[in-house]
């Protein structure tokens, strides 16, 4: 029941997380299955370190492959080399029974991680700010504003006033 709860809820948190903080929830999960690996090398559990280090590799990748280079430019192409470097270094991780890797590799992640949760954060609060200025400002219709229909029996067709935008200028 509680299992089936959280996986509810967590599945609610993505379908409803902004892009930024779809991409801050990967470096975290990217992050947490690092540490997951390191303490599997503790444990010396090689199915849970190879099954952590693998799930790290498919998020780093997926970080990777949906990169738009054409917007992103000079960002973008770095962060490529960043995450290829990433990959090529958590073989090592499995290849050696290391730790060192996968600590390398969740230095190199911790200031992205940061980065993306700053702006997840400050996107979704000047989006509530946006919606909170957006109904404060919104019109009420008066009966006196709708638009009456064209007077075609008359033959003179009269053409309707614009409608209202609901935007304000003044301060």
């Amino acid at each position: 029941m509680n299992e089936h709860a959280a996986q509810t809820y967590k599945h609610q948190q993505v379908n409803t997380a902004s892009p930024a903080k779809m991409v801050y929830m990967l470096f975290e999960k990217t992050l947490s299955r690092l540490q997951e690996a390191k303490n599997a090398i503790e444990r010396n559990d090689i199915q849970g370190r190879c099954n952590a280090n693998c799930s790290a590799q498919e998020l780093i990748a997926h970080l990777s492959n949906t990169l738009d280079m054409e917007q992103g430019g000079e960002i973008a192409a770095n962060l490529e080399r960043l995450y290829a470097h990433c990959l090529i270094r958590l073989m090592d991780v499995d290849r050696k029974n290391d730790p060192a890797p996968a600590d390398e590799v969740a230095r190199l992640l911790t200031p992205l991680r940061d980065s993306w949760a700053a702006l997840a954060e400050k996107s979704e609060g000047e989006l509530r700010q946006a919606i909170m200025i957006a109904q404060q400002d919104r019109p009420t219709p008066a009966a006196s504003e709708q638009i009456e229909a064209p007077d075609t029996a008359s033959g003179t067709e009269e053409t309707p006033a614009p409608a209202k935008s609901g935007l304000s200028i003044s301060a």
